[in-house]
């Protein structure tokens, strides 16, 4: 796998080396995670994504569900479909920066084995979201 590259940065003109704020992606949707796991699915369907940028009631982003995440749940024998989004298993509050090099945030990203990663500001609001390519 390697980075998706989203748009064209002028900082590739310098010698410094490429950043997460180079390469990422538009954050896309953000709900909060009273959102139950059906209303996700069909968020995700319609906004025609793999992913959904949890927030706080605050507007701070605290995590990130994937589909198959989501699907997992929904086709557990243990299903309900009052189960929220906060209740879906799976790492909350891993995060990246902007000024993170990307091949510090490609590492990170093969270790924990994650193909989306949010970018967050120093306040916690999501700037996008860092994918990696199949």
């Amino acid at each position: 796998m390697t980075l998706v590259r989203i748009k064209p940065s002028p900082s590739n003109t310098t010698s410094g080396p490429q950043t997460v704020d180079d390469v990422m992606e538009v954050a896309g949707p953000q709900v909060g995670d009273d959102m139950t796991v059906e209303v996700a699915l069909a968020v995700m369907a319609g906004a025609r994504t793999g992913h959904l940028l949890l927030c706080d009631e605050d507007g701070l982003c605290t995590g990130l569900v994937t589909r198959a995440q989501l699907t997992a749940v929904r086709d557990s024998a243990a299903y309900d479909d009052r189960i929220r989004l906060g209740a879906v298993p799976g790492d909350r509050g891993l995060f990246t920066s902007p000024l993170t090099t990307t091949a510090e945030a490609d590492h990170a990203m093969r270790r924990r084995r994650l193909d989306v990663l949010p970018v967050i500001d120093a306040q916690g609001s999501a700037l996008g979201v860092l994918a990696l390519a199949r």
